[in-house]
């Protein structure tokens, strides 16, 4: 599935396909999204040092007045929001997570990250 046939759902945008691993990580290493292990070669690929993914990674657009509203209390928010974790092995055989990686590869409408 390329990134074009991908629905974007209002409020959201294409964030990228890709993420830098750690440094350091080596294999074996597991990719996650939203919590669920994504299958290598279906979902994601590792090219040097990153994750190439092969659709893109949605994100929610967080506006200020949205921000203050869940931050105050009086909504929160149930808009499309993919987030990527990878596990991934040091060195020294220790099994490492990174959380919440940045993806990279594409820019939100007004240009901030989430």
């Amino acid at each position: 599935m390329s990134g074009s046939e991908v629905e974007i759902p209002k409020g959201s945008y294409a964030a990228g396909n890709r993420a830098r691993l750690p440094a350091g990580a080596q294999e074996p290493i597991r990719v996650y999204i939203n919590s669920v292990e994504q299958p290598r070669g279906e979902v994601w690929e590792r090219e040097g040092n990153e994750i190439v993914f092969s659709r893109p990674i949605i994100k929610e657009i967080v506006t200020k007045g949205r921000w203050l509203a869940m931050y105050i209390g009086i909504f929160g928010t149930y808009r499309k929001h993919e987030t990527v974790d990878i596990e991934y092995t040091t060195a020294d055989g220790k099994i490492q997570l990174a959380a919440d990686v940045e993806i990279l590869g594409g820019d939100p409408p007004d240009g901030k990250r989430s």
